[in-house]
């Protein structure tokens, strides 16, 4: 490694600690430092409407689902076309103790960091049975058994009186230290909470992969024979994979919860399972700031073309079927051009541009 660890142009490491640090350079660890304060800080110089602050807290909830779908599917190679179910597996956690408890206990309004925890581990018992078909199966298989588990959650969901037959089960308002968060300030609170749990699981899972435990899950991914000789062990491996994306799919669902104060099946569907899947593979796959760039592309694509379709519904009278085409249109459009021309990612752009700004102007 450089000796200036602020004007590096290249890694030369010399030990595999230095190798396996979290940040090569000191530059890398101030602007990502500069990075999330500007993430705390802007609130409180821009106002954003509840309307727009949903959004940006719908994406922060779809990065820690992505997050953990990267885990299972980009670093472990295995296909899961059911992420919406252990997404709904949290928050319907946080539903089941509001039916039996009551929407306004103390447990959901004053511990709720202990609730999202509590819905994170059942998202990880559930994603550890889920994985366990991926012992003997892999490829189109596998993705069959997600699937299956996909269409079992939504059926139990709908057909039990237990979860109101998929109808909003209500959460009321936490309380803070100031006390209830207020109708005014619940986005915002949301925006802050989830924030802290997106950085918390975002260096937890930068470290997981610096370790045995995530080399192990792209060992198994590239080649789980080889793996296997080296003495790995395959199948624990996927388990603890499809465990460790269901936790996080888990907390995400229980944050969903909370900040929409209801859990319904409508969020948790084929479709969502399938928007998540375009997230981690717009991102990039097997990346981490891949599980960032999907989310953020794909709910703002949302945006876009659903204001393009209530303008053309609007002015082109002729071609109402074009504007509720649109929508769909646009997202298998851009999944297509993703696949085809950058397999990689928005991730690859980003590692391409920070290779350049990193030689330019080429010191050596």
């Amino acid at each position: 490694m450089s000796a200036n660890r602020w004007l590096a142009t290249g890694n030369y490491f010399t030990s595999y600690r230095e190798e396996q640090r979290i940040f090569f350079t000191s530059l890398d660890k101030t602007a990502m430092l500069l990075f999330i304060l500007a993430l705390f800080a802007w609130p409180l110089f821009f106002h954003v409407g509840n309307k727009y602050m949903l959004v940006v807290d719908n994406i922060l909830v779809a990065v820690i689902a992505v997050m953990g779908l990267n885990l299972v599917t980009g670093f472990a190679g295995l296909i899961s076309i059911g992420h919406a179910a252990f997404v709904g597996i949290g928050a319907y956690t946080i539903a089941s103790f509001a039916s039996v408890l009551g929407a306004n206990h103390i447990l959901l309004t004053h511990a709720w960091p202990l609730m999202i925890f509590i819905a994170g581990c059942m998202g990880a018992l559930f994603g550890a049975l889920v994985g366990l078909p991926a012992l003997r199966l892999k490829h189109l298989y596998l993705a069959i058994a997600t699937l299956s588990f996909q269409m079992i959650f939504q059926w139990v969901i709908n057909f039990m009186n237990f979860f109101n037959q998929g109808q909003t089960i209500s959460i009321d308002r936490v309380v803070w230290f100031t006390g209830q968060v207020s109708r005014r300030e619940h986005y915002l609170f949301w925006y802050y909470a989830i924030l802290v749990v997106i950085v918390i699981t975002g260096f937890a899972v930068r470290n997981l992969l610096r370790t045995r435990y995530g080399r192990c899950l792209v060992a198994v991914r590239d080649n789980d024979r080889a793996a296997d000789a080296m003495g790995m062990h395959p199948g624990l491996t996927k388990v603890y994979a499809f465990g460790l994306a269901g936790f996080l799919a888990g907390v995400a669902g229980a944050l969903h919860a909370f900040l929409y104060r209801g859990v319904g099946i409508e969020s948790f569907t084929l479709h969502h399972s399938i928007n998540y899947l375009a997230m981690a593979i717009v991102g990039g796959l097997g990346t981490l700031n891949g599980s960032f760039w999907g989310p953020f592309v794909i709910q703002v694509l949302d945006l876009q073309v659903e204001r393009l379709s209530e303008w053309a519904g609007a002015h082109l009278t002729f071609a109402a079927n074009l504007a509720t085409a649109l929508k769909p249109l646009s997202f298998g459009l851009v999944i297509v051009l993703f696949l085809m021309f950058e397999p990689r990612g928005i991730a690859n752009w980003w590692r391409i541009t920070r290779s350049y700004v990193k030689l330019w102007p080429f010191r050596y």
